[in-house]
């Protein structure tokens, strides 16, 4: 699209935030995917399986495949879940919890480095924004059943 459309601008941020943390996980020998699971577990009770897709906003497949692969490079474990006989959770290796401290270490320096370069009233309307666009999107104001575009 020629022009600036609001989808436009989040997905072609999103790409490159995402471009920069795989690049930043390469010098880990990790992903993005598996750094954001790192982050997404509890470090100290785990974190039912169950939950964590929704969490994520991922779909079970893929979070299937990630698991699958940080359980073979020992970055997690599955428990049974106490509270629930047929649920499992997920817990993080010390070595999980080695990987966790980089990946938060390397999302905290991206927060340090924007907030160095906005002024806190432009960060304040930016999480307003997208707290409304995430409202639109959950309360189905933009496309429903009773919505009047036609494609």
């Amino acid at each position: 699209m020629k022009e600036l459309t609001i989808d436009y601008a989040l997905r072609s941020t999103w790409q490159a935030v995402a471009r920069m943390y795989n690049e930043e996980a390469k010098i880990f020998e990790s992903t993005m995917a598996v750094g954001f699971t790192l982050l997404s577990i509890d470090p100290k009770e785990g974190t039912p399986s169950t939950s964590l897709g929704p969490k994520m906003g991922m779909e079970a497949t893929s979070l299937s495949r990630i698991l699958k692969s940080m359980e073979e490079k020992g970055l997690i474990e599955r428990k049974p879940n106490p509270n629930d006989g047929r649920g499992v959770l997920i817990h993080l290796t010390d070595f999980g919890l080695e990987k966790r401290k980089d990946s938060k270490d390397v999302v905290l320096r991206f927060n340090e480095v924007v907030k160095e370069s906005v002024t806190p009233e432009k960060l304040n309307a930016f999480f307003e924004v997208i707290e409304t666009i995430n409202k639109l999107v959950s309360d189905k104001k933009i496309y429903s059943k009773d919505s009047k575009t036609n494609y």
